[in-house]
């Protein structure tokens, strides 16, 4: 089976950095894109930021020019590197990604971590 497992989350203060990082496991034969969700008040989750397997990238409107997001298609993982980060940011952090399992050629579904932790405070 799949796996998404998230780690880096914690305790940060207004204005600092901290890296989130998300490794896939298990049978898989591709990924395409990976990213980052987090809730959001009137919606399940709202967008953070996204990346393809040839490194485009898209963000939330709420965090474009703070956070960016990599990945290692080596590993394979997706980081989501955050800057001066906000109140407003602490959250539980779900990493999601569209997995090709080793059983099928074309067919992805949509994978979830069990999330991470952020919290924004002084």
């Amino acid at each position: 089976q799949v796996q998404l497992v998230e780690s880096g989350g914690g305790l940060v203060q207004p204005g600092g950095s901290l890296r989130l990082s998300c490794a896939a496991s298990g049978s898989i034969r591709s990924i395409n894109a990976m990213g980052w969700h987090r809730p959001a008040p009137g919606k399940e989750r709202e967008l953070v930021a996204t990346i393809t397997n040839s490194g485009r990238t898209n963000y939330g409107t709420s965090v474009k020019d703070r956070f960016t997001v990599s990945r290692d298609n080596a590993k394979p993982a997706v980081y989501l590197q955050m800057n001066r980060v906000k109140p407003e940011d602490t959250a539980v952090y779900y990493c999601n990604a569209d997995i090709v399992p080793i059983d099928y050629i074309h067919s992805s579904f949509n994978y979830w971590g069990e999330g991470t932790l952020v919290t924004v405070s002084s």
